[in-house]
């Protein structure tokens, strides 16, 4: 394995760590703070018209996550096979 891949892999694992770190505390704070509650009213008094700037960049955030996961997936894979 090549120096540059071990330090994108050790940058990739940094990255997670970091996003993790950061998503679940919030994410349990909203769920037992009610802001759930607002984000489902809010999501339901919204115009129903269409996707908007906001769906297509979500779709394209949502795109770049799975295709993350999908690489993290094989980058480990080949890491395990060769081994």
């Amino acid at each position: 394995m090549s120096s540059a891949s071990k330090w994108f892999s050790r940058l990739g694992a940094a990255a997670m760590g970091l996003v993790l770190t950061l998503v679940v505390p919030v994410h349990a704070w909203a769920a037992s703070n009610g802001v759930a509650d607002v984000a489902v009213e809010a999501a339901r008094s919204r115009r129903r018209g269409g996707f908007g700037f906001f769906g297509i960049l979500g779709g394209l955030c949502c795109l770049l996550v799975v295709g993350g996961i999908v690489l993290a997936i094989v980058l480990i894979s080949r890491n395990r096979k060769r081994r």
